[in-house]
């Protein structure tokens, strides 16, 4: 199996999976008539980031995978998403960013070494080890808090939201 199938798709499809999920959050505030603030600023804890961080996580990691995998410059979002227009647009950006990435790019990229500095630590990986201890378990734990966020206030949200149908 190539690299790019275990990296490129899974991101994709994880962002098309996670801006459906918004739009039922959307739609739910509509039908509702809680102002969409409501839900974007939602946590589920006091410390823990609310909606509209959530999924701007999601984008990081995956336009950041995306990117260091292929040797590409990473985009830069300004993080000022405050609707849900604007969070779909972001998420756009980061679905057409990964799709102009093709598998030859990521050829020997799990040997590469990727250097992270985390709060003023600095991590450092092979290319594999990045992605499979990095960026997927931070990119499903963030889409996974979207959705509980979204679901614990009441929007009727199933795994196959989650999941995604087949495609």
């Amino acid at each position: 199996m190539h690299l790019y199938d275990v990296s490129i798709a899974p991101l994709l499809r994880n962002l098309q999976n996670l801006k459906h999920i918004l739009q039922q959050g959307e739609l739910y505030a509509e039908q509702k008539k809680v102002a969409p603030e409501v839900l974007l600023n939602s946590r589920l804890s006091v410390d823990m980031y609310p909606l509209t961080n959530q999924v701007q996580l999601v984008s990081d990691m995956s336009k950041g995978a995306g990117a260091r995998l292929a040797g590409l410059a990473i985009p830069q979002y300004a993080d000022d998403e405050t609707s849900f227009a604007m969070l779909y647009a972001r998420i756009d950006k980061t679905v057409d960013f990964l799709a102009q990435i093709q598998p030859e790019q990521l050829a020997g990229a799990e040997s590469k070494q990727v250097v992270l500095t985390i709060r003023k630590a600095e991590l450092s990986f092979t290319g594999l080890d990045y992605l499979e201890k990095w960026v997927m378990p931070n990119v499903y734990f963030h889409s996974t808090t979207a959705y509980n966020i979204l679901r614990h206030l009441g929007v009727p949200l199933g795994k196959t939201d989650y999941l995604g149908q087949k495609r």
